[in-house]
């Protein structure tokens, strides 16, 4: 749950299988974050700037934010409690409140929030991106299409809302239409693994595997203990017959995820065709 948090945040890729993404995978946030923001150090300043303005509802958003990101939940929503306490219309809070409980899998009170920070802004971009993830992980693509569509309508620079969108045409086969997305989110957010991982998996899709090749290499590069990252580089290598290569990338896979399937499956293929030649 902490890692869920820290986002506004992490990374997270789509399995291939072998080729394709699974629609309703794993959660999928992107955005920068301060390294720092969950420091004791940072999170005892903003206790100063609390203790010296009570009323400061931005501080009390604020440091329920270096909660979160420290993995303090009960603390952290502690905090966003008392900013809508102070300002019932602070519509950030409720957002990021959302984001507090939906870690938890508090997901009813997690929309309800989100809701609510729309209602006081239906402008703001962030709660329909969290709304939209919600409905992805329920598997409602249609609603969570409509959010992500409304954040990019409105100007978005949130690198998720592309990401994600992206997921659901790879999940529904519209893979030229989910790598124009996943280009855009590593254009807006280029150290992040996720969406070079995302779209190598759509260009084998479409048949491109040294494009794929070059995305998998480049989302290793950003996070080298990915085993599904290492799976699908293997998969690409094995496609294009550079067979050491791919035997390589799926051990290094299953060192990090023993019995992840895929990596399975792709060394016994190599093995059998190793044995086949013999």
């Amino acid at each position: 749950m902490k890692n869920d948090f820290k986002c506004f945040f992490i990374a997270s890729i789509c399995a291939l299988g072998l080729v394709a993404c699974q629609g309703n995978g794993s959660l999928i946030e992107l955005a920068a974050v301060n390294p720092t923001a969950g420091s004791s150090g940072n999170i005892s300043s903003l206790t100063r700037v609390i203790e010296q303005n009570p009323d400061n509802a931005a501080a009390y958003n604020t440091r329920g934010s270096a909660y979160g990101a420290a993995g303090q939940f009960r603390q952290a929503l502690s905090d966003f409690n008392k900013a809508l306490e102070i300002n019932p219309q602070f519509y950030q809070a409720y957002a990021n409140r959302a984001l507090l409980r939906r870690s938890a899998g508090e997901i009813t009170l997690a929309s309800n929030d989100y809701n609510q920070a729309l209602k006081i802004n239906s402008s703001y971009d962030v709660a329909h991106i969290g709304l939209g993830n919600i409905f992805r992980e329920e598997g409602n693509a249609v609603k969570a299409l409509d959010h992500y569509n409304q954040a990019i309508t409105l100007g978005t620079s949130d690198p998720r809302a592309f990401h994600n969108r992206g997921l659901l045409y790879q999940a529904n086969n519209r893979h030229n239409e989910a790598i124009d997305d996943f280009t855009t989110a590593i254009s807006l957010s280029p150290r992040q693994a996720a969406p070079w991982n995302g779209r190598g998996a759509s260009y084998i899709a479409i048949g491109n595997v040294k494009a794929s090749l070059i995305d998998f290499s480049e989302a290793l590069k950003r996070d080298r203990n990915s085993h599904t990252a290492w799976t699908n580089h293997a998969f690409a290598n094995e496609r294009l017959g550079e067979f050491k290569k791919a035997r390589s990338s799926y051990q290094r896979a299953l060192t990090l995820r023993p019995g992840h399937a895929p990596a399975k499956q792709g060394l016994a293929r190599l093995n059998q065709a190793e044995a086949g030649k013999s």
